[in-house]
């Protein structure tokens, strides 16, 4: 790296506040193809967290982006509450049994320590780990699953609408108890070196529940949420719908939102209007089956809708990409942001 040359933390902070730095940043979340390169299984994988710093830093090292993770899985949120979480060969692990299975039972529910679970202790150290190795000049990217969404888990999709509907009073009962446990957790990681969190709150998008009842019941908890972690927020979508709610979004204090791969990323990006930071929006399914010269038509799209006045983050539209994606096409992602991701992007106005 030349001496001029930004490094990734400065090359994202200027994407945040809206500015052009010398390129694009971009992110691969390939977590998965993390455990692929070391040739273990998911499981072996996520169960040390050198294994996942050494991936982390094999993976950026590769693709040359422009983060870490702490990163594990989504499940890790409820595993934490000592719930069983379901492992896969060929897939990311995920939420057993939920373990709410009656509206009463959250009037006993208390969170769990996060100090005390072992699977967010080595999250915890991993981020540590990852601190040491990248110091300031990789951001760090940490994971909470909203208090809004993680009841999907925690009760199931059918019961939680029921809740939502039919008992206002438990509703209010399992957010305060959730929003303890996000704090506690986001905060954990942001201690540990984490220089953002990711909020994962698909529940608040269009896509899975009307504006009315975002507004009246998903709002809320996002701006409780703003104000009680202690570092920025990037809140993510994981592939809903977002434009029916950037307004009511850029008013909450969150730095940037991950966006679907089912709209319009210049769209989304005019309405953001500088107010929020756009992060995607590759389609992490269909990149299956991209090739390499797919793989750089999407990615110069995205650019030339997105790309021009900084405040974009170029990475996948879920947040976590399959294994079934070849490393071709993750590698042919890279190369394609590295060459019409510099700025200043002339070749857009020349018709490049």
């Amino acid at each position: 790296m030349s001496a001029a040359e930004p490094t990734s933390m400065e090359r994202v902070l200027s994407a945040l506040g809206h500015r052009e730095a010398d390129r694009v940043p971009f992110l691969i979340n390939a977590s998965l193809h993390g455990a692929m390169s070391l040739g273990l299984s998911l499981k072996e994988y996520f169960s040390r967290s050198e294994n996942v710093v050494e991936a982390q830093l094999r993976v950026r090292e590769k693709y040359r982006h422009d983060f870490v993770m702490g990163f594990f899985y989504g499940a890790v949120d409820f595993e934490a509450w000592g719930a069983e979480v379901v492992f896969y060969d060929d897939g990311p692990p995920n939420s057993g049994e939920p373990f709410i299975k009656s509206f009463e039972q959250i009037d006993s529910l208390e969170p769990p320590v996060v100090s005390e679970a072992p699977r967010l202790r080595r999250v915890l150290k991993a981020i540590e780990m990852l601190k040491e190795k990248v110091r300031d000049e990789v951001p760090i990217l940490g994971v909470v699953i909203s208090p809004f969404s993680l009841p999907i888990m925690q009760m199931g999709f059918e019961k939680y609408i029921d809740l939502i509907y039919e008992s206002p009073r438990h509703f209010d009962r399992l957010m305060a108890v959730n929003e303890r446990f996000c704090f506690d957790w986001a905060n954990a990681q942001i201690s540990a070196g984490a220089t953002a969190i990711v909020y994962f709150d698909p529940v608040s998008s269009p896509t899975v529940v009307p504006r009315e009842m975002f507004l009246e019941k998903g709002d809320p908890v996002i701006r409780r949420a703003v104000a009680g972690i202690k570092g920025p927020v990037i809140i993510h979508m994981a592939s809903g719908r977002c434009i029916p709610i950037i307004d009511d979004l850029a008013g909450s204090g969150i730095a940037g939102i991950g966006v679907s791969a089912l709209e319009n990323i210049g769209e989304i990006k005019a309405a953001c209007r500088g107010n929020l930071a756009v992060v995607g929006n590759l389609n992490a399914i269909e990149m299956r089956h991209w090739t390499a010269a797919e793989a750089e038509s999407r990615v110069k799209d995205a650019i030339a809708a997105a790309g021009p006045g900084g405040g974009y983050v170029l990475s996948d539209n879920h947040g976590e990409i399959p294994l079934q994606v070849p490393e071709e096409t993750l590698m042919a992602i890279s190369e394609a942001v590295h060459k019409w991701g510099r700025y200043p992007l002339d070749w857009i106005e020349n018709g490049g």
